[in-house]
């Protein structure tokens, strides 16, 4: 039977990986649905923005996109206006009232249940879906934006209680995937010429715990440990990270998986949030500083060349300019590989946002271009170790800067660029051979900036 076209589309996704990877399932949706791929939001017929609420600045820049088309659809009422994502789910019926234009407001536990809620909006209705609910587990219709590497999710939502986060609110509890679902997702992921697979958790060490099972020894039979060791021999997959990791969970049995097998690549991301004891008891982390340096010492014991990224929060409500020093002094000791750095930011119904001892904002400012400025410098110090060195690169695809480089990353996940070695063809021949995505080269390192490397390819 053939799909009816319906029209095109467009997704304006912000935020986490989470969210990129809720935008793709969304997207394969729409596609099965009869759906096109527009070719911008002000002229599809329908147009979804998936939001983040993690900071006020991403949440207000979608009211800013949701007023352009509310003005767009009192013109042409066919147009289709969706609001997925974090802010949906925070803010639920109210959206309605801010913007009366818009058709659907889905929280991320209904990314799968788009068709049946985009029926309902056929049906002349006004949707909310915000209410818990069970995730499914086919999620395997996303279209994928790459075609070198995928996101593959292994559990929803988030248990913890951090006192500054919303995300346990909007994204609800945690709901882990069965390992032969997320080795058969990743199995015809493989089939379909894709190299590299990142596994997907908001606190990803949580993996498991919702499962059932003992193993003989006591302990939880499914653990991101276990998960590890099960899909790590997927053929054609060549390159496994997972992301985003809690201190407070990430234990020696993972580190020695990550240094026995030898699809997992050697990048590690650990948010530490702040370098201050006292902070991070404010801020519920549930850990110390020592405890999260014994972390990074004994994967580098390991794994000598790792690369290490984090998270870390400046402002928060009581920080003092002192425990605001622990943490840059933390940075320049560590020395990561990269650290993405934000101002507080206070979240309706979060603890935090109620305290009385909240920081100005000139202060926010100050500590974070201060803070961004050391990561810069970090980085560049972490760079160098690349210099005239040999590194395997995947190749994801072209420098959309440079059509003559092609562009991948390295195991320690450093974005690398090189030409491609392959002539050029004559006038009026098509070129063939050359370097293609997906492909592993080996690519001597000639220049390095804090975030990227230039190199060339050695056979």
């Amino acid at each position: 039977m053939t799909t009816p076209t319906r029209g095109s589309y467009w997704i304006t996704t912000f935020g986490c990986q989470m969210n990129k990877a809720d935008s793709e399932r969304m997207a394969g949706i729409l596609e099965g649905m009869g759906y096109k791929p527009g070719s911008g939001e002000h002229s599809a017929d329908l147009v979804l923005y998936n939001t983040c609420t993690i900071r006020d600045n991403a949440e207000q820049k979608v009211y800013s996109y949701l007023g352009r088309q509310a003005q767009r659809k009192r013109t042409n009422p066919h147009l289709t206006l969706v609001v997925a994502g974090c802010v949906a789910q925070q803010e639920g019926e109210s959206l309605l009232r801010r913007v009366p234009e818009l058709d659907l407001v889905m929280g991320p536990q209904h990314a799968n249940r788009l068709e049946t809620l985009l029926e309902q909006v056929a049906s002349g209705q006004q949707v909310v879906a915000t209410g818990e609910h069970h995730i499914l587990e086919d999620i395997t219709t996303a279209r994928r934006e790459s075609t070198v590497c995928a996101w593959v999710n292994v559990i929803y939502g988030c248990n913890e209680r951090c006192t500054y986060c919303v995300v346990p609110s909007v994204r609800g509890k945690e709901q882990s995937r069965s390992p032969a679902a997320i080795r058969l997702e990743m199995e015809e992921l493989a089939q379909r010429g894709f190299k590299e697979i990142t596994l997907l958790g908001q606190n990803i060490d949580a993996y498991g715990r919702d499962l059932p099972g003992i193993t003989p020894e006591g302990r939880r039979q499914h653990t991101l440990t276990d998960l590890l060791h099960q899909v790590h021999d997927v053929a054609g997959i060549e390159r496994i990270r997972f992301a985003t990791s809690h201190p407070r969970y990430f234990t020696e049995r993972l580190i020695e998986a990550c240094a026995q097998l030898p699809k997992l690549c050697e990048h590690f991301h650990i948010p530490f949030q702040s370098g201050d004891d006292d902070v991070l008891k404010a801020m519920a982390r549930g850990y110390t500083v020592e405890r999260y340096r014994r972390i990074l010492e004994r994967i580098r014991e390991r794994m000598p060349d790792a690369a290490i990224s984090a998270d870390v929060i400046v402002a928060f409500p009581g920080e003092s300019d002192g425990q605001y020093r622990r943490t840059l002094a933390l940075i320049e000791e560590i020395g990561f590989d990269q650290v993405n750095t934000a101002a507080y930011s206070p979240r309706p119904g979060t603890p935090a946002a109620d305290w009385p001892d909240q920081l100005s904002e000139a202060v926010k400012v100050e500590r974070l271009q201060e803070i961004n400025a050391l990561v810069e410098r970090t980085a560049r110090r972490r760079s160098e170790r690349y210099r005239g060195r040999t590194e395997q690169v995947l190749v994801e695809g072209g420098n959309p800067r440079d059509p003559s480089q092609r562009m991948g990353r390295t195991r320690t996940n450093r974005l690398t660029f090189f030409p491609d070695p392959a002539p050029s063809p004559s006038p009026g021949e098509l070129a063939s051979g050359g370097i293609q995505p997906g492909d592993l080269v080996n690519v001597r390192i000639e220049e390095v900036r804090a975030f990227s490397l230039t190199g060339v390819v050695v056979r």
